[in-house]
């Protein structure tokens, strides 16, 4: 036999390419009772009550999303309840989150004037690596039913949204399933590109840490909060 040692059979062999496994914390904030729970088990689990009881404190859901064939994303889903805007533990359940969701209910416009009182708490006590806040999108939950006479236009939306520094904004009901999926897939679009522009590096306070974890195709890792 010839001699193509076993060196060039490794050389012929094609290369499976690298898995890479995403852990991102995201933040689920807004008044109490314009919808946080619903959308979350709506987005993690199909499911939709009219009865979910009040959150106390903080709730964790986790959704695991196969973004392409060679990533998977994680995201640990933080649902903080209406009232800790007042209390003095955001900080602690905001440090090390990447991105984050504003809720408000178009039926109650009590709700939209206090987006921008949890958007201030948000960018004053986590950031990005290079300082900047963390991604935000703006959802105006209970789309199915009828909203208040003076609730913005689409047009005022997209201003408000540019001025006060949320990546987007989409209208969304977890009765009916309207926009939760694409308004996920917006916000960690925005992560992924920033863990491009930040890569690994040790956190330091309320600064977060984006990276990954290379995976072989074969192995599985399983992470926990």
């Amino acid at each position: 036999m010839s001699g193509s040692g076993s060196g060039d059979e490794a050389a012929g062999t094609p290369q499976l390419p690298e898995r890479s496994e995403y852990l991102f914390k995201v933040l689920v904030i807004g008044e109490l009772g314009v919808g946080k729970t619903s959308i979350i088990k709506r987005y993690v689990h199909q499911l939709f009550s009219q009865h979910y009881r009040a959150t106390i404190g903080v709730d964790f859901a986790l959704k695991v999303i196969s973004w392409d064939s060679r990533t998977m994303v994680r995201l640990q889903l933080w649902d903080i309840a209406g009232q800790e805007r007042f209390g003095n533990m955001t900080r602690v359940y905001y440090k090390e989150a990447v991105g984050a969701f504003v809720v408000f209910d178009v039926t109650r416009g009590s709700t939209f004037e206090a987006v921008m009182k949890w958007k201030q708490d948000l960018d004053s006590k986590v950031y990005l690596p290079n300082g900047n806040p963390i991604p935000t999108i703006l959802l105006a939950n209970k789309c199915d039913q009828a909203k208040e006479t003076h609730y913005q236009s689409p047009s005022q939306m997209d201003t408000f949204c540019k001025e006060n520094g949320f990546v987007g904004w989409f209208e969304t009901s977890a009765k009916d399933n309207i926009n939760i999926d694409e308004a996920s897939r917006s916000l960690v679009e925005n992560i992924l590109a920033n863990c491009k522009t930040f890569p690994t590096e040790k956190h330091d306070d309320d600064h977060v840490q984006l990276g990954h974890t290379n995976l072989a195709p074969a192995e599985s890792k399983s992470q926990c909060c």
